[in-house]
């Protein structure tokens, strides 16, 4: 890849969950690789990505953009396909919704590492728009839309030469969805500044870190600590929040968004960390048990890759608030190794997942280049 014209694309840059955190190692593997993007709110990234040759689309400039950039998913698709790639030899998409349907120069490499094909249009368009989730004029308007956003989806797929997911989970998911097989590579976990304390805290609450958005669940998890009057601590913001503070009793509390330090305390101090949706991966669920904190996770998707039960955490089967409360109730009396736990997770670290993407994309770059 040595003498290789290389771009970069992600989604949107609005925050700094896990597919940005993938998105900043590959942009350490390629430092001169300016980054494509549907829109980018500016101090939303570390600085590393801030300092980057950021490209937008024409998103960037449309109304409300930083309130209410979801209302423009119908022009996602042409955003992606209006940026010119002519010029680049080897193209990364980092993609959950448009970025992999992006249109690369006829000779050019693509390779997408898929975080999920688009959530809300495929395995998680229930959690969204399902009975009694859309009002008048919604119900007649997004359906139809969605159905178009499946038929792009499937289509710009014929564009992406390989695919590497982040799960086995994604992995089927593609294969069902777009029929083309993917490789997996777990994504980055900083298991170096995610550590256990100095000394034992003690552990005071369940803890949640997510977006507040249906398909994570957040309701099912504050309904089984309003049954059990367990402790939660809930970490993050999203369009859910309003009817979750609403249905949340008092050992429910809501902390919005908090720095890297507060976080990995917050992770230190938690009886367990609550996946309660079916996760893609999950990265926050292995920074926890980086920090010597065991898992509570529905038995589906990324946490059966993820949590070893009894080793590093608890699955529950039904995704119901008296199942997930139950599990709650047994993990207050277990006590889990640390040191399992944190071997655990510097399996899925950072420099691991840099050495696994540098070798992939390199042989995947001599095998395109070979003589056909």
């Amino acid at each position: 890849m040595k003498n290789a014209r290389v771009a970069l694309i992600h989604d949107w840059l609005t925050g700094r969950r896990g597919g940005e955190k993938v998105l900043e190692v590959l942009a350490e593997i390629f430092p001169a690789a300016p980054i494509y993007t549907l829109f980018h709110f500016p101090g939303s990234q570390i600085p590393e990505i801030e300092k980057r040759v950021i490209r937008t689309s024409f998103l960037q400039g449309m109304p409300a953009l930083r309130r209410h950039y979801r209302w423009y998913l119908p022009l996602f698709p042409l955003a992606a396909e209006s940026f010119d790639l002519q010029g680049f030899d080897l193209v990364v998409s980092s993609s959950h919704c448009a970025a992999k349907g992006i249109i690369p120069k006829p000779e050019a490499l693509h390779v997408s590492y898929i975080h999920s094909p688009v959530r809300y249009a495929w395995n998680q368009y229930a959690a969204y728009f399902g009975p009694g989730k859309l009002g008048f004029p919604a119900k007649y308007i997004v359906p139809p839309m969605i159905h178009g956003l499946r038929n792009w989806d499937v289509t710009s797929a014929a564009r992406v030469d390989r695919f590497i997911a982040n799960s086995r989970a994604v992995a089927s998911r593609i294969e069902k969805y777009y029929r083309r097989p993917a490789e997996v590579v777990h994504p980055p976990v900083d298991t170096e500044f995610f550590v256990p304390p100095d000394s034992g805290p003690e552990r005071k609450y369940f803890l949640a870190v997510t977006a507040l958005v249906p398909y994570k669940r957040i309701d099912l998890a504050v309904a089984a600590c309003n049954l059990g009057k367990f402790p939660l601590k809930v970490v993050g913001d999203g369009p859910e929040m309003r009817s979750l503070r609403a249905a949340a009793g008092p050992t429910v509390e809501f902390l919005g968004s908090v720095g890297g330090d507060d976080l990995r305390r917050l992770y230190q101090e938690a009886i367990a960390y609550l996946l309660p949706g079916e996760e893609d991966f999950g990265i926050s669920a292995v920074e926890s048990q980086a920090c010597g904190t065991p898992v509570i996770a529905l038995a589906r998707g990324g946490a059966l890759e993820t949590v070893r039960p009894g080793e590093t955490g608890l699955l529950f089967e039904e995704p119901t608030p008296a199942a997930l409360a139950a599990v709650l109730d047994k993990c207050r009396g277990l006590n889990f190794n640390k040191a399992s736990l944190c071997a655990h997770a510097r399996t899925f670290s950072r420099d691991g997942f840099k050495a696994k993407m540098e070798t992939r994309l390199a042989a995947l770059w001599r095998e395109f280049k070979e003589p056909r």
